[in-house]
């Protein structure tokens, strides 16, 4: 709809152009059809623009549409009297008529528009200085007219001729002063309207002042020459002025109806001492040319400067009293501004500071006569210059995303301060380009308190290294910069030999160990590089360059890392302790655009545990640990079927001792695979492959016939001791495992319930009653059945309660650390007491320390397997291990309470 009505407006005014056009061609030409094309030309405009009045005054709701449909009534009559000059016989458009009748009608219809666009009654604030403004216009035009045709007034023949020729000009005398009370009155959001519609009323006046030239012109000597020029005027000046009161109507937004702030009438009074000036000088300039001055030029002189003088007064009052105003809203501001802890800046367009207000000293370092002057940004810290236009950009966007926003300062005595920029708004009001007004706080306190939160949260409190987290920031920093094109590697350091420092020397000498090697990783690395500790004998480093200096540096680390350590021992701090070696392996992957954090660190892991796994004190990348750990793995699985036939493997025995009996009950047989090119292989690595490529059922069956051969032996030599062979669930899946027991058994004499089949605890994970059933079938055959790492992964108590399970061993992780841990010992005491509910026996794996078995034996647990109780060991030295095993060192240390 408003696309429709501006369309129609446009259209409007096209016509209008076109009609000046051919009103103009045809009166210069002094066509004879110009008698009647110019009134037809005019009603045709005016009823146009009637029209389109009418259509826009439509669109705005209530009172709103009021000025336009009486500009619209206006200009029906004009069309009405251009109708009624087209009708008259022998018309002559020099002289009245009774066309002349609507449209000086129209003149009070015209006025009461304006009178309607000004605000209701109730908000109506038409002041003495708007009208005095009105009325001195009225008098100034009125006054330069009369100077102007008043001697063709004189002359014009006929009463009516000069009535109309000096009526005309009174009439739009009149209607400039109205329109200037209406547009100095009118509200912000109709302003433009009441500009448009001030031009209405100055076409108006030019309308009547062109006619009554052009009728006063029409008697005398030169009416020839001059009835043209201004019967041309006239219709542009007509036309003009149906084109204003478009304007004027297409501007309206009907914004009359919303609060408007009162201010001062400054275009009314400006435009009033424009328009007095005018006519004085032309007064005056009619008095010096020499031409005599009329009674009543002379009144309406006088009365033109009391009026203007009284208005000059009205300025100066007005000065005056916002003078005093300004001083008083300037105390205010004032007091409030040094009340509070804020320091505001003005800042010019320039970003120079203009004004400084509060306590600047104390706040900023600085006095306020150093500030004033001084270009704000050049005072800020080089990494935050960017501060203004975050501040100027949250302004323009209308949105405080950009605040508060924080920057240092610098002060006079050359250090820094951190400033918060609290509040910001433009200098000028509405106008954002004149400077910015700022609140500046002073966060110095605050913002060294959180960097020191944030240096706690990110910092190693040992060594004072970044820790795991600001590492991995860092690394995902140097993640986005490989995007970039930047590059960087990472680093992981692991000691090799911190372990014997810890058991040997102690942990006061394994921190020590720690920080010496923090500080060597400081020295080697560079400005901007990151070095982190990852957490115990684990180092990081991100390295801003490629992989040769990445490996550069590695094998500098390597070589200062390999050295000896000689620390007292505990419990003798006099004494010079063993010398003990340590070195380092290092592992380095690079930082390649599009991956992940996790995935650059696996990379450099890998390559860190090639390293291990070659006999540590190296370096590897993670490119070529990539391929070595590929080759290795391909050489392992094409090797591991033919491991048994070639005599690769071989069992060794771990024993496992009872506290209550004080000997070895039992022990557990490990398989082992001694690789011809590679040497030892983990088991935790070829067992993987085992599974993995469908041999861990040959495997086994290998090891549980192996196992129970040499165990009978050893039976047979009067030792009752059970025998635990470790059980893969995959086995327990091949639906086999009943049967390889029984002929393990049978063939080595060995009785069933010397044989305990240990399954891990995922076995929990496949809820299959056939699995159950093969447990229990082998409980049936009168194997024990023993759940091996138990808490190491997954564990559902419903489930265990199901299995025909009669004993529990405890992975080792649970036993680590449990001397220090008082919640590790009471996470060990739940098992224990649940192991007891259920009937269970419970075996706690990974025992090293006499401090761990002491803490055990208090809690209950009454079998123990680790070093401390015996290593593994082949089948031929199995026996010695048995019989010469110590009942004494079951007995530890003191008894101590649980921690």
């Amino acid at each position: 709809m408003a696309e429709r009505r501006t369309l129609r407006a446009a259209g409007a005014q096209v016509l209008l152009a076109v009609l000046a056009v051919l009103t103009t061609v045809a009166q210069a030409t002094a066509a004879p059809a110009s008698a009647w094309l110019v009134p037809a030309a005019l009603g045709l405009a005016s009823t146009t623009a009637a029209v389109v009045l009418a259509r826009c005054a439509a669109r705005l709701s209530g009172r709103a549409g009021r000025p336009w449909r009486a500009l619209a009534g206006a200009g029906a009559l004009l069309a009405v009297g251009q109708v009624l000059a087209l009708a008259r016989p022998g018309r002559d458009l020099s002289s009245g008529g009774v066309e002349d009748l609507p449209v000086l009608l129209a003149v009070p219809v015209a006025v009461s528009a304006a009178v309607l666009l000004l605000p209701p009654r109730t908000s109506r604030r038409v002041g003495t200085r708007v009208l005095l403004d009105g009325v001195v216009v009225t008098v100034a035009v009125t006054l330069f007219l009369c100077v102007l045709i008043g001697d063709l007034v004189a002359r014009t023949p006929g009463p009516q001729q000069g009535l109309i020729s000096a009526g005309y000009p009174l009439v739009g005398a009149v209607l400039c002063g109205i329109g200037l009370v209406t547009l100095t009155a009118v509200p912000e959001g109709r302003r433009r309207a009441a500009g448009w519609l001030l031009a209405c009323f100055v076409a108006m006046a030019l309308v009547a002042l062109a006619g009554a030239l052009g009728r006063a012109s029409s008697g005398t000597a030169s009416a020839g020459a001059a009835s043209p020029v201004w019967g041309v005027v006239t219709v542009l000046a007509w036309l003009a002025m149906l084109g204003a009161g478009l304007r004027g109507a297409l501007a309206d937004v009907g914004a009359h109806e919303q609060p408007d702030r009162r201010a001062l009438p400054l275009r009314g009074g400006v435009l009033a001492h424009g328009a007095a000036t005018v006519a004085l000088l032309a007064v005056t300039g009619g008095a010096v040319t020499g031409r005599p001055l009329s009674a009543g030029e002379a009144v309406a002189a006088a009365v033109l400067v009391v009026l203007t003088s009284a208005r000059t007064l009205y300025w100066a009052v007005d000065a005056a009293a916002l003078t005093r105003r300004l001083e008083r809203t300037e105390g205010w501001f004032r007091a409030l501004v040094h009340s509070g802890d804020a320091v505001t800046l003005v800042l010019d367009a320039a970003g120079r500071v203009t004004s400084a207000s509060g306590p600047v000293a104390d706040r900023l370092g600085r006095g306020e006569e150093d500030l004033l002057g001084c270009v704000l940004v050049d005072l800020l810290h080089p990494e935050d210059r960017d501060l203004l236009d975050r501040v100027s950009a949250a302004l323009r966007d209308g949105t405080p995303d950009g605040l508060p926003a924080t920057g240092r300062l610098g002060t006079a005595d050359g250090s820094w301060r951190d400033v918060e920029v609290s509040g910001a708004a433009p200098a000028a009001g509405r106008r954002t380009d004149d400077g910015l007004v700022l609140h500046l706080r002073d966060v110095t306190e605050r913002r060294a308190g959180h960097r020191e939160l944030e240096r706690l949260a990110y910092t190693d409190s040992l060594t004072g290294l970044p820790n795991r987290a600001r590492f991995m920031t860092a690394l995902d920093d140097a993640l986005a910069g490989a995007a970039r094109g930047r590059r960087s590697c990472v680093l992981l350091v692991d000691l090799d030999g911190f372990k014997a420092v810890n058991d040997v020397a102690g942990h006061d000498a394994g921190d020590r160990l720690l920080c010496e090697v923090a500080d060597s990783l400081r020295a080697e690395a560079r400005s901007g590089d990151l070095v982190a500790r990852l957490g115990g004998d684990e180092f990081a480093l991100v390295v801003d360059a490629g992989p040769d200096e990445a490996l550069a540096l590695a094998e500098r680390l390597v070589a200062r890392l390999d050295r000896t350590h000689r620390y007292a021992a505990p419990g003798d701090p006099d004494g010079a302790g063993p010398v003990l070696r340590t070195s380092a392996s290092v592992g380095v992957a690079e930082v390649v655009a599009g991956a992940d954090a996790s995935a650059t660190v696996r990379e450099a892991d890998l390559a860190l545990r090639t390293v291990k796994a070659q006999g540590k004190n190296g370096v590897r990348a993670s490119g070529e640990a990539l391929v070595e750990e590929s080759a290795r793995r391909s050489r392992l699985a094409r090797d591991l079927p033919g491991a048994i036939a070639r005599g690769q493997l071989r069992l060794v025995h771990q024993p496992v001792a009872g506290t209550a009996e004080r000997r070895i009950l039992g022990v557990e047989a490990l398989v082992r695979w001694d690789h011809p090119v590679y040497g030892p292989v983990p088991p935790e690595e070829f067992i993987g492959l085992a599974e993995d490529d469908g041999l861990i059922v040959p495997l086994q069956r290998w090891v549980l016939e192996t196992a129970a051969a040499e165990h009978a032996r050893l039976v047979a030599g009067g030792r009752d001791l059970k025998l635990g062979v470790n059980i893969s669930v995959r086995h327990l899946q091949a639906r086999c495992l009943v049967e390889d027991v029984t002929r393990a058994l049978e063939r080595s004499g060995l009785p069933p319930r010397l044989l305990m089949i240990e399954v891990t605890e995922s076995v929990l994970m496949d809820d299959d009653e056939r699995l159950l059933a093969e447990l229990a079938e082998l409980s049936a055959l009168g194997c024990i059945v023993s759940l091996d790492d138990f808490g190491k992964g997954y564990s559902s108590l419903a489930y265990l309660a199901r299995l025909p399970v009669q004993v529990l061993k405890m992975d080792r992780g649970f036993v680590s650390g449990i001397d220090t841990d008082p919640r590790g010992a009471a996470l060990v005491g739940s098992v224990i007491d649940l192991g007891r509910t259920l009937g269970m026996d419970v075996v706690a794996e990974g025992v090293e320390t006499s401090e761990q078995m002491a803490v055990l034996t208090a809690l209950g647990c009454s079998f123990l397997q680790g070093w401390l109780i015996g290593r593994p060991v082949p089948a031929d030295g199995l026996a010695a291990v048995v019989d010469g095993f110590d009942p004494a060192s079951l007995e530890g240390p003191v008894p101590v309470a649980v921690p």
